[in-house]
């Protein structure tokens, strides 16, 4: 199994990917927004199809990423059944597996921190992901946000701790440069925990008196909608031409499979891939004009910037490059793609396989 371990220092949470290297298929555990670029980016580079991202809760101190990462990739947003959000793909439970490749997790229901709370187990690499619910040398809090000392106790206690010692623990946060412990170290060495009656840790945890989240009230609501709260772009900054939306961070302009498909004899469609891919098994929109993203910027002089041009490639994130870099050119109808062309696949939408085509 391919396994990396990301981090985002403003919120010291860590993002879990794991694929199959045969099938190519992964999953993202708790990605966050702010490193949507990145996550992209690295799935791109090692050419994995992104099938889910898996919540361990609904985030307090961070926005995940998970609904974009939906509509750019065809990912499915997987949560707890209890988490009470509406914008999940996919509801799990005790003992529901996610499948990926020749791979699974075992989803362990883990509350106390939040009613939603789940761990997730790879038996055969001998790892648990266990989001807030047991930190290294620690667990998450229990004060806020339905949390529960007397759930939380039993939870790493009854399904956690009995794992087999030699498991190692993959926790969502770490704010002292861990970055991973095992069931036997927290068992023998977790100061909260270890030894520790029922009674005993929800004394500990009465007396923690932690500030609340930084972004909680920005947060909780955002990620019971998978992190799709967003402020869309004036329509008449862009002359009414399309549903334009940029995104959070990088300011790209992009518009949905769908209206594109509707609109595309309407636009320029520009494909900034590589030839070898606008010809590949992905396909490409049908009349769309090939135009590596090296080259835009000789090819881009010969356009009329009052075309409205819709950029597209696998993903999203080149072409989201190549409308910023159209914007700075002058171009004021320019979006990209949203999810590129794999959610263009992914809403069953047609494609071409004609010779390529460039622009000139």
């Amino acid at each position: 199994m391919m396994f990396r371990q990301l981090f985002d220092p403003a919120s010291s949470t860590y993002t879990y990917l794991l694929a199959d290297e045969d099938s190519r298929e992964a999953v993202l555990i708790d990605p966050v927004r702010d490193q949507l670029d990145r996550d992209v980016a690295l799935l791109e580079e090692l050419g994995l199809t992104l099938l889910y991202t898996l919540e361990t809760h609904v985030h307090a101190d961070h926005v995940t990423s998970s609904g974009i990462l939906r509509e750019r990739l065809g990912s499915r947003s997987v949560l707890s059944y209890k988490a009470g959000a509406g914008c999940a793909d996919v509801t799990v439970r005790e003992g529901d597996r996610i499948q990926f490749g020749a791979h699974e997790l075992s989803v362990l229901e883990t509350p106390g921190h939040t009613d939603g709370c789940l761990s997730y187990y790879d038996a055969a690499g001998e790892r648990v992901f266990t989001g807030d619910t047991l930190l290294i040398r620690g667990c998450g809090r229990t004060d806020f946000q339905q949390g529960d000392s007397h759930k939380l106790y039993r939870s790493v206690t009854q399904k956690l701790f009995v794992l087999p010692g030699a498991t190692q623990v993959f926790p969502g946060h770490d704010y002292k440069g861990r970055s991973a412990s095992s069931i036997t170290e927290e068992r023998t060495h977790n100061p909260r925990l270890a030894g520790k009656t029922e009674d005993e840790f929800v004394t500990i945890m009465a007396q923690l008196q932690l500030p609340a989240p930084r972004q909680i009230a920005q947060a909780v609501p955002a990620n019971l909608a998978c992190g799709r709260i967003q402020a869309a772009s004036d329509p008449s900054e862009h002359e009414g031409w399309a549903p334009v939306v940029r995104t959070n961070g990088n300011n790209v302009p992009e518009v949905n499979a769908l209206w594109l498909s509707q609109h595309s004899s309407e636009v320029l469609v520009i494909d900034v891939r590589e030839a070898d891919e606008f010809a590949g098994a992905l396909g490409h929109v049908e009349n769309s004009q090939l135009t590596p993203l090296g080259l835009l910027g000789s090819e881009a002089r010969t356009w009329n910037k009052n075309d409205a041009i819709v950029v597209v490639c696998r993903s999203g994130r080149r072409s989201g490059v190549a409308a910023l870099e159209l914007e700075r050119l002058g171009f004021r109808r320019v979006a990209s793609l949203r999810g590129g062309m794999l959610a263009w696949k992914q809403a069953g939408l047609p494609v071409s396989v004609t010779p390529v085509a460039t622009a000139s």
